[in-house]
């Protein structure tokens, strides 16, 4: 089953890069895959707009081919209920992949937020925890640059499929906290080779490490997970999406931590109800939203208010660091 599933192989006998394979793919793949190829065109239609929040400004992107992931049931019962979709053998017939040092299948996604948007899933059905996996993030980071980034989201704040390891990959720069950083950069500390930073007046926790030395790079990104897991008093991974990115021989992991998965206005009924689900996207900048009525009347006060309310607060921030 996997022989028929996969497009290519990387590090293939060509020397192509990673970002070729895949640009490969993704060409091959909307000529094959009429999903595909309706999920592509849709993009020419989708809307933003752009929010400013005082200190920091968000895009709105009004997507309607996201409802599925946005509104995906993540409970224990509906998962155990459905077919793994990242499952090799539920694959579409159409879909095929890079298989990624024979252990990750690169695969385009059917809904995309981007133009050539990924989605990277293990071949084995194991549950998304990135701690077991760093390295693998690290290592497709540095593969797939410079051409994209990487981002990951943890199993009960953003992942559609918790139940299944996986990760997705977007254009570098496409998500705006990735072009935003420097602004609101506050340098903490450098433990090793591996700078530790914060940013201030963001209205969202985040924790930033950067380095370029591979294994300080996993060293201190378990060492910040085990800090998490104290201060938050967690039993399992800590709450968190992750953008990580490789240029210029350096590491950069940008570190959201999670206080929950939804806000309150996703529950509400009727009208009140606000179909923002946030994911690593999401508290990066983009929000996506398969609702028109939420694209149009979602505010700056709205968005404060949604990021406030599944972040830490800026002080278990600070316990964090130290007690790294």
């Amino acid at each position: 089953m996997l022989s028929h599933k996969t497009f290519s192989h990387f590090p293939s006998k060509t020397h192509s890069t990673l970002h070729d394979l895949s640009l490969q793919l993704y060409t091959a793949q909307q000529q094959q895959w009429p999903m595909l190829a309706d999920g592509v065109a849709a993009l020419q239609n989708v809307q933003t707009r752009s929010v400013d929040c005082g200190t920091f400004t968000v895009r709105m992107q009004y997507n309607p081919k996201r409802v599925v992931s946005t509104g995906a049931k993540v409970d224990a019962a509906s998962i155990k209920e459905r077919k793994c979709f990242l499952c090799v053998g539920n694959l579409p017939e159409e879909q095929q992949g890079v298989l990624y040092r024979d252990r990750y299948l690169v695969l385009c996604n059917p809904m995309p937020i981007f133009r050539e948007h990924f989605t990277i899933s293990h071949i084995d059905h194991i549950p998304q925890s990135i701690e077991e996996q760093i390295l693998v993030f690290l290592a497709l980071a540095k593969d797939l640059s410079p051409a994209y980034s990487l981002f990951y989201n943890g199993p009960k704040c953003g992942a559609s499929a918790p139940d299944h390891m996986h990760f997705q990959a977007s254009p570098a720069g496409g998500i705006p906290v990735e072009q935003e950083l420097p602004s609101h950069l506050v340098y903490a500390s450098a433990i090793g080779g591996v700078s530790v930073s914060t940013l201030k007046q963001y209205g969202r926790s985040v924790i930033i490490l950067e380095g370029s030395n591979v294994q300080e790079m996993e060293l201190m990104f378990l060492r910040l997970t085990s800090a998490m897991r104290r201060t938050m008093k967690a039993n399992e991974e800590p709450m968190m999406n992750v953008i990580g990115s490789y240029t210029e021989g350096r590491w950069k992991l940008i570190v959201f931590v999670r206080s929950k998965h939804r806000p309150n206005v996703f529950f509400h009924e009727g009208e009140k109800k606000v179909m923002i689900s946030p994911a690593a996207v999401d508290v990066g900048g983009l929000i996506v939203t398969p609702m028109e009525k939420d694209f149009r009347t979602t505010d700056s006060t709205m968005i404060a208010s949604i990021f406030r309310e599944v972040s830490v607060p800026g002080e278990t921030i600070q316990r964090i660091i130290e007690s790294i």
